[in-house]
């Protein structure tokens, strides 16, 4: 089959990646989907069960780190665009090791631009890599974050992706390469690795275990369901201007203690508990280095020049991903097996 477009997706076997590969193979069949993954702690291919076996998917075992990889998967697929999602992500885990934020996020973002840029010619493709807030750095009590907020980042994994960014810039303005960025606020949903906030409360408070909150728990995150992330995605892949960024936000903002709150009010209620018994769990704990205070995203310009906004409620979608985990006992005991549960005990266990 000719194909109309082959899109390597890297990190597509991860959180916000899978969801992705999903919607594309699904959606656009007249695509090939290469999913470039390197199966770290956080990419888990039984997340794509259902598309395996698509006539339009294929997986690449790959490092982005490694330009040899990166080069054979273009040469061997005849890439026509890239959808950049692969990342070191987690900030407690760029505290304690830096370096492989920089290799990652920074080394391997230059490797992809720097073989699309050797690959492509003419103007038919697109390179769309996909950020965070937290380059932004951190907002007092009022103001929002727009795509003209200076970059002001606060610790080594902000500051990979905020180098990241620039460097997709600086392809753009140099060497013309058609890119397009997305810069998103905190995602929530189905199959996120459990280190992260929302299905790390979730499963401990379905185990009763002790819900570790930083600090005084006053810290503010904007929550955006990751089903609504990725068809920003695919709004700004298909009809985003090239060289322009766009901020991608829930319109959404809770501090970490209320929204743990509302979690263990929820459990309980759908674990058949006593109002209140989770809530006991919780447990504050010394407050991360270099802590951003509050985040908030302006998604204004998605909403008013290419249409996009969020499609559900946050508290409906964390219903949904409630639901899901509860359902999906299988999926969260391969996951929080062996690595991670050293890694968990490392981080948490003296706090």
């Amino acid at each position: 089959m000719e194909f109309k477009k082959r899109i390597l997706v890297t990190g597509g076997a991860g959180f916000i990646g899978s969801h992705l590969v999903r919607l594309f193979v699904h959606k656009y069949p007249d695509y090939q989907i290469i999913n470039f993954d390197k199966l770290t702690y956080a990419g888990n291919l039984e997340n794509l069960r259902d598309v395996e076996n698509a006539p339009n998917y294929i997986f690449v075992k790959g490092d982005i780190v490694s330009i040899s990889d990166v080069k054979a998967a273009f040469e061997t697929h005849g890439i026509t665009d890239v959808i950049h999602l692969a990342a070191e992500s987690h900030v407690d885990r760029s505290i304690e090791g830096p370096m492989d934020f920089v290799l990652t996020n920074v080394v391997g973002t230059v490797n992809l631009l720097q073989t699309s840029k050797d690959f492509w010619k003419g103007s038919e493709h697109v390179f769309h890599h996909v950020s965070t807030d937290e380059v932004y750095g951190s907002l007092g009590e009022e103001g929002f974050f727009t795509e003209k907020t200076p970059f002001d980042p606060r610790s080594p994994y902000s500051a990979s992706k905020a180098s990241s960014d620039h460097f997709v810039s600086a392809f753009y303005h140099t060497y013309g390469l058609p890119i397009k960025m997305s810069n998103c606020s905190n995602n929530y949903g189905s199959h996120h690795f459990p280190e992260k906030l929302i299905p790390l409360m979730i499963l401990n408070i379905q185990n009763n275990k002790p819900l570790p909150v930083y600090g005084k728990g006053e810290n503010i995150r904007d929550w955006l369901w990751v089903e609504d992330h990725v068809r920003a995605i695919d709004v700004i892949f298909h009809t985003g201007t090239i060289g322009e960024s766009y901020n991608v936000g829930g319109l959404n903002e809770w501090t970490n203690i209320d929204l743990v709150h509302f979690l263990c009010r929820m459990m309980d209620d759908k674990l058949g508990r006593e109002n209140g018994t989770s809530e006991k769990l919780i447990t504050y704990v010394t407050d991360r280095k270099g802590h951003d205070l509050r985040y908030a995203i302006d998604a204004s310009k998605l909403e008013n020049e290419l249409g996009w906004k969020p499609s559900i409620a946050f508290e409906e979608g964390l219903n949904r991903t409630v639901d899901w985990y509860l359902e999906n006992k299988d999926w969260i005991e391969k996951v929080t097996s062996g690595a991670y549960q050293t890694y968990y005990t490392n981080m948490y266990s003296d706090r």
